[in-house]
């Protein structure tokens, strides 16, 4: 599977409030739980307008219809091409 990182506009999205993570993060998993393919959502951060996610499949057609199931607003997918950080300084 290849990791994807998206990014989604939501006015107000830092704002939002525990409940409403949660509830976004419910109808996420059942999305996933229902598109019958591999795929793993890792985590996702609010800041500001928008959501980041990293999500893990197949292809960016999937991270689509994942968002289109949910209703999700999907602004950019992009596969990641590696992954680094303050330990990469040492190998």
């Amino acid at each position: 599977m290849a990791t994807f990182v998206i990014e989604r506009t939501l006015p107000g999205a830092a704002e939002l409030t525990p409940a409403q993570l949660q509830d976004i993060a419910r109808t996420s998993n059942e999305v996933v739980a229902g598109l019958g393919v591999a795929y793993t959502w890792h985590r996702s951060y609010a800041a500001g307008d928008k959501i980041y996610c990293v999500h893990e499949t197949d292809d960016p057609e999937t991270i689509r219809e994942h968002a289109r199931r949910a209703g999700f607003p999907i602004d950019c997918v992009v596969e990641v091409a590696a992954e680094f950080g303050p330990t990469t300084a040492d190998s």
